[in-house]
């Protein structure tokens, strides 16, 4: 039986952010929501690619046969199975990728990376990665750099923990190492 003293107790006070943590924490949500823009429209200036659409090509490319199931891409890039479903249909109208069924599981379909779709992933990269170098790594250094993929990796784990999807913590497949095309790139 409850009381109307029980139904008036709000539970225990939130863990407000102090000042300092409120000061981080804003930092940190801007670099989150401006850094993604920032990175889309270099590559869409000097590649025609979207960041999303780069992401999945360099999945495919460190790949096994740089071939995923689109189940595997959607974890691997963070995007819903409908985003992805969206950006594979434009690169594959560019002849990047290719779907089709899998072959040993006709209900599911697998992405491959094309010549073409690697070629391009192989032009894009070399512009790509120095604008991440200059705008993340270099600001960073490289033990702050390491600092923060460590860090990153905690909060994809506590993303985990909380019910969402992530990407593996190496960021590939299991048990699949980078193509050596995919170094070639910089990645």
């Amino acid at each position: 039986m409850s009381t109307s003293a029980d139904a008036a107790d709000p539970g225990p006070e939130p863990r407000w952010l102090d000042a300092d943590e409120r000061q981080s924490w804003l930092a940190f949500s801007g670099m989150l929501l401006t850094l993604p823009g920032v990175l889309d429209a270099q590559l869409q200036r000097e590649a025609d690619l979207t960041l999303f659409g780069y992401l999945v090509m360099a999945g495919l490319s460190d790949a096994r046969d740089r071939t995923l199931r689109m189940s595997e891409l959607s974890v691997l890039t963070q995007g819903s199975l409908s985003r992805l479903s969206h950006a594979v249909a434009k690169l594959e109208r560019n002849g990047w990728v290719v779907r089709r069924p899998c072959p040993g599981n006709g209900r599911v379909t697998i992405a491959t990376l094309t010549d073409a779709g690697l070629a391009k992933l192989e032009d894009a990269a070399p512009g790509h990665v120095e604008f991440v170098r200059r705008l993340v790594l270099d600001p960073a250094g490289r033990e702050g750099f390491a600092h923060l993929g460590e860090l990153s990796r905690r909060i994809l784990g506590a993303s985990v923990d909380a019910g969402c999807p992530t990407v593996p913590a190496d960021g590939l497949r299991p048990g699949t190492a980078p193509s050596d095309a995919a170094r070639s790139v910089g990645r």
